[in-house]
């Protein structure tokens, strides 16, 4: 009898098993969209729907009260093994209570290295001191520097401002130890890719008046998250159904880490969500016409905003803090910034943040080194170093990351 009922349970399971995964190839198949520009489209899709059968057993998980959709998913991205290389020391430790692994050149040097501080991206929800270990592995070597990589609280366990306060704690105390590390003060660059892209310009921008410490030498921008007020620019209108990084898996994100209630999707998405007073305001930093031309041409039709919704303005009108969008931090905070190398890819449903924010950068005087990677997509860099899923588009991003901070 308990045979026959474990022959049974297994046959279940395995339908079930089976089941999610076409569904989850299927959805792939029917929604997102793949365009020619990209290389290794086979390999993209395997990501996908590897990303999306996580979340999916996941979300049955977090429908059973097992856990978060996201933890489970997490779990599983962090299971591939740490790749060790004889010439970088890394040693897990904690800056005060926020874990890092700090990566060091093994070959003593007769002088103070570089220092990085490394945030890790996924949206808040995915991503890990893991899943970045080989970026900040090469990072290390390469450069021969310092590299601390961060590993804050992720949503939707905790939420906004968490992370900014994991982060700004982490970057603190490396600052005011970087004689025990033996990192020049003149040479401490903050970097980060999407929403680790996202924490280091606002802890940049938060930290770059202290008196009490060392100024960053510049920061690294890849794809990153830099505005949660307008979702209607060209790149999310053009990249809204590419992986890995859809419309409807950011606006998943932006809810989770911010919390929002997700019932206001189509609001936010058409402009209703604040008022004109308010778009009029920010139109001379978010405005489409300050985005090149050429990035238009795949298509773009401008929607303006509706009627304001009064009480979705009311429960999200604090994303237009700074610490949510720097990208409208005042002119007296972003011209005081350091040098800055922006990396952005065509096929990211952000990738007009960057534009945004580079021309921002510049009409202020702030020196800017921009990459922009014609056949990338967001979440392309997390395929650095791992074999036969690994991009061209990866490699490059990395090169031209290190070469920037060689040359300070």
């Amino acid at each position: 009898m308990v045979v026959l009922a474990l022959t049974i349970l297994v046959g279940a399971v395995s339908v079930l098993s089976l089941g999610v995964l076409l569904w989850v190839i299927c959805k792939h198949f029917w929604i997102e969209h793949i365009p020619e520009g990209i290389t290794h489209p086979m390999r993209l899709r395997f990501l996908s729907c590897f990303l999306h059968l996580s979340m999916t057993w996941g979300m049955i998980f977090e429908k059973l009260g097992l856990c978060y959709a996201a933890q489970f998913a997490s779990f599983l991205h962090d299971l591939k093994p740490l790749k060790k290389d004889p010439d970088v020391v890394v040693t897990d430790i904690h800056f005060g209570t926020v874990p890092v692994k700090l990566y060091k050149p093994k070959e003593p040097s007769s002088t103070p290295r570089t220092g990085i501080i490394f945030f890790h991206g996924g949206g808040s929800i995915l991503g890990s001191l893991r899943t970045h270990h080989n970026i900040c592995l090469r990072l290390a070597k390469d450069c021969d520097s310092v590299v601390a990589s961060v590993g804050y609280r992720k949503s939707p366990m905790y939420k906004y401002p968490v992370m900014k306060e994991d982060c700004e704690t982490a970057t603190v105390h490396f600052l005011r130890s970087l004689h025990v590390y033996g990192v020049d003060p003149a040479r401490v660059v903050v970097c980060g890719d999407s929403i680790g892209g996202h924490a280091a310009t606002v802890v940049c921008q938060e930290v770059m008046n202290r008196k009490d410490l060392p100024k960053f030498r510049a920061q690294v921008l890849i794809y990153s998250l830099l505005q949660s007020i307008d979702f209607q620019s060209p790149s999310y209108q053009q990249n809204d159904n590419i992986p890995l990084l859809s419309w409807n898996l950011a606006f998943y994100c932006w809810c989770c880490h911010l919390d929002i209630n997700s019932s206001w999707k189509s609001v936010i998405k058409n402009g209703k969500h604040l008022p004109p007073e308010v778009w009029e305001k920010y139109r001379k930093w978010l405005g489409s016409e300050h985005i090149p031309e050429r990035f238009k041409k795949r298509g773009y039709q401008p929607v303006p905003p509706g009627p304001v919704n009064e009480d979705a303005y009311e429960e999200i009108k604090f994303i237009l803090n700074a610490t949510c969008s720097p990208l409208i931090a005042e002119d007296d905070i972003v011209s005081q910034l350091p040098e800055t190398c922006i990396v952005s890819c065509e096929y990211d449903l952000i990738r007009d943040h960057s534009l945004l924010y580079k021309k921002r950068l510049e009409d202020l005087g702030v020196p800017v080194t921009w990459h922009h990677m014609e056949d990338g997509f967001h979440g392309v860099l997390n395929t650095f170093d791992i074999r036969f899923l690994s991009f061209p588009c990866s490699s490059r991003i990395m090169d031209v990351v290190i070469q920037f901070i060689k040359k300070l």
